[in-house]
């Protein structure tokens, strides 16, 4: 027999049902839609990315565009000024040529004067230091002279003391030689005599 359900045990019941299957379901939802939802996003951020990469190039040539016009501009005030360069040196170097011949021909001749100055100076002290170079030279000689014959005499007087010191030093090893000689015949006799 059946017994009777209260309406309470019935909501009850019947919230608890609804509560276990709504969470599935929801749950369900939203992992299916989650997975929707990170695919559209993405293709949200490509499209965008996509556009902004898109203005950028559009924005980058109008850029290289002004460059290239600035170049062109300063290109054309390069050539003016390297034209008014031009001019300028070339009169500039005319006139540093003129200047540079008229300097040239004035320090040719005042080089010719200073040359035959100086030729005439330069032999003059040629003479002078060949006479003085004559006078040291005797005297130079002189005294070389003078020293060869200390030197000769201080020769001899060493070789004559080199000569005794080899005597006495001759004398020395036949008296050592001769010292030893009799102290081994001694000590030979010592030995073979009877005590």
């Amino acid at each position: 027999m059946q017994e009777a359900i209260s309406r309470q045990e019935l909501e009850d019941l019947v919230r608890l049902m609804v509560q276990k299957n709504l969470e599935l379901a929801i749950e369900e939802y939203v992992r299916r839609n989650d997975q929707r939802l990170k695919e559209l996003s993405i293709i949200e951020r490509v499209i965008r990315v996509e556009e902004e990469l898109k203005t950028l190039r559009e924005t980058e040539l109008v850029r290289f565009e002004a460059i290239e016009k600035r170049f062109e501009a300063m290109e054309k005030r390069f050539e003016v000024l390297h034209n008014d360069m031009n001019t300028r040196f070339e009169t500039l170097q005319k006139d540093m040529n003129t200047r540079f011949e008229t300097l040239q021909k004035d320090m040719n001749t005042r080089f010719e004067t200073l040359q035959k100055d100086m030729n005439t100076r330069f032999e003059t002290l040629q003479r002078e230091m060949n006479a003085r170079f004559e006078a040291l030279q005797r005297e130079m000689n002189a005294r070389f002279e003078a020293n060869d014959k200390r030197f000769e005499a201080l020769q001899r007087e060493i070789n004559a003391r080199f000569e005794a010191v080899d005597k006495k030093f001759y004398f020395m090893q036949w008296f050592i030689g001769i010292g030893f000689s009799v102290l081994t015949i001694l000590l030979t006799i010592l030995k073979f005599y009877p005590r």
